[in-house]
């Protein structure tokens, strides 16, 4: 979403971290390109000149004078100060002592309501909480048929009624004490746009219902009018905080830097994706370091620990080093890293990465393909992929869908790989035949078998750069060339 906005705060840094010492000119010009590329994503006008403005005022004071490195220390504050428009710190969600916690929802049609609903459902009962969801939108119809669709697919139950959107949500809190639901999520009617009867029956609902939290969701697709919206809202109903969704999108990002500034309220969860488990917290520090092109490691680790069995992840890094790392085992890596999300998102959260390499589009069914080569193997096969000869690339070719020259391709790159990651660790033969040298030598009292002093090592530095360009020359099949 924020691809463009990256590319350019990425030129402007580049060129600060370029000079030993910044003159006042060369922070003015930095500035100049700062406010246009965040007017050119969108982000409110009044929003642009306080965040520019807080940038100046630290950037000309004694802050950068005493700064080792001034390109470095503006960077650090366009860092701060765009965690700081955003929001600062991620909005905690607490839960009523006395349940149920009541939550409304409400939005525009069309903003994602109703399947945010259904996706903040699902992260609260991954809390370890009962939810009880509401279909008080009795206005669009098939609403409540597909908040059931949706509560079916997480095993949430929804309550509703045929009668009016007010008597709906009364009544969902008597349903809620008596199965025992100690969170409510209760989905309120849209409109295309504002309008007075809209305002006048999500306010009787809140009244009726007295909701711990009321969250607006706003699609980040509609950029400076989302903040518009939010204003009216936050005007009739005290907003909580904001859910902004479609953040995978490709909208210039103008919503989500300038709704918590307007309205004076947090984005508390961003939607991420169309799958009902790709909603999360919204972390202000960390999509600011997003957008700045220093990746997000916070998010990866969690992702990556959500996916991967650490038992499981621990024994594979064995056996890749061990150099028995098979092509079953590279079939599972795959699938997990599948869990973690799209491919491309993964790349953006990775710190240090390239913009020529962030651009590239990696697509899931890209790496569809190789999974397609490795399930049309044996699991002879799998275990040894040197025994794959004309005939058998021939079988798994016609199995995949594939070309024998990209089965082959397959092979070879993995082989190479495994060649490379025996260079970090030893094969399990030399593992044996250390183990047997360490035996004979506990009997054996004194007598040096080398000469005095430390024993020779290869320069790791050497090998670590080997494997690099080994890895970089790397082309598995399916997936595009960087070159």
């Amino acid at each position: 979403m924020f691809d463009t906005l990256t590319d350019r705060f990425d030129g402007i840094f580049g060129k600060l971290r370029g000079k030993g010492k910044l003159s006042e000119k060369d922070v003015d010009e930095a500035l100049r390109e700062i406010r246009l590329a965040l007017l050119e994503a969108d982000v409110n006008f009044e929003v642009v000149k306080s965040l520019v403005g807080r940038i100046r005022e630290r950037a000309v004071g004694d802050e950068l004078s005493k700064a080792l490195n001034p390109g470095q220390q503006i960077v650090k504050i366009v860092l701060e100060e765009l965690t700081e428009s955003l929001g600062g710190e991620a909005m905690q969600v607490t839960f009523a002592a006395k349940p149920p916690t009541v939550v409304l929802m409400a939005g525009l049609q069309g903003s994602g309501k109703t399947t945010n609903t259904a996706k903040l459902a699902n992260l609260f009962k991954s809390q370890g909480r009962n939810v009880l969801m509401v279909g008080a939108d009795l206005a669009r119809p098939a609403a409540v048929e597909q908040l059931r669709t949706l509560g079916r697919q997480i095993d949430v139950p929804v309550f509703s009624e045929a009668s009016d959107p007010v008597s709906v949500a009364r009544a969902s809190l008597e349903e809620a004490k008596n199965t025992g639901r100690d969170v409510v999520i209760v989905d309120t009617a849209g409109r295309l746009a504002i309008d007075v009867e809209l305002m006048e029956e999500v306010r009787q609902i809140s009244e009726a219902v007295d909701p711990m939290y009321t969250f607006l969701v706003v699609d980040a697709m509609t950029g400076q009018d989302a903040v518009t919206v939010a204003e009216s809202f936050h005007s009739t109903l005290a907003l909580d905080g904001v859910i902004l969704t479609k953040l995978d999108g490709d909208a210039r990002g103008g919503a989500a830097l300038s709704v918590k500034e307007v309205v004076g309220r947090p984005i508390a969860f961003a939607s991420t994706g169309e799958k009902i488990d790709e909603f999360e917290t919204f972390y202000p520090d960390r999509l600011a370091s997003r957008i700045l092109g220093m990746g997000d490691i916070e998010t990866l680790i969690e992702k990556a620990e959500a996916a991967f069995e650490e038992e499981e992840a621990e024994e594979a890094a064995q056996r890749l080093i061990e150099g028995t790392f098979t092509l079953d085992d590279f079939l599972q890596q795959m699938q997990q890293i599948k869990k973690m999300g799209p491919i491309g998102n993964l790349l953006g959260m990775m710190p240090g990465i390239p913009k020529e390499v962030r651009d590239v589009e990696i697509e899931d069914k890209q790496v569809d393909r190789l999974e397609a080569i490795i399930r049309s193997m044996t699991l002879e096969e799998r275990a040894n992929p040197q025994m794959i000869d004309a005939s058998r690339r021939g079988r798994i070719a016609k199995g995949s869908g594939m070309k024998p020259q990209d089965v082959s391709s397959l092979v070879t790159q993995f082989n190479e790989m495994q060649k490379m990651m025996k260079k970090f660790g030893m094969s399990p033969q030399k593992a044996k035949s250390k183990s047997r040298k360490g035996k004979k030598s506990k009997k054996r009292r004194g007598g040096r078998t080398t000469s005095k002093g430390p024993a020779p090592m290869a320069d790791p530095t050497v090998l670590m750069n080997e494997s690099i360009d080994e890895l970089s020359s790397l082309r598995l099949p399916g997936l595009p060339d960087n070159d």
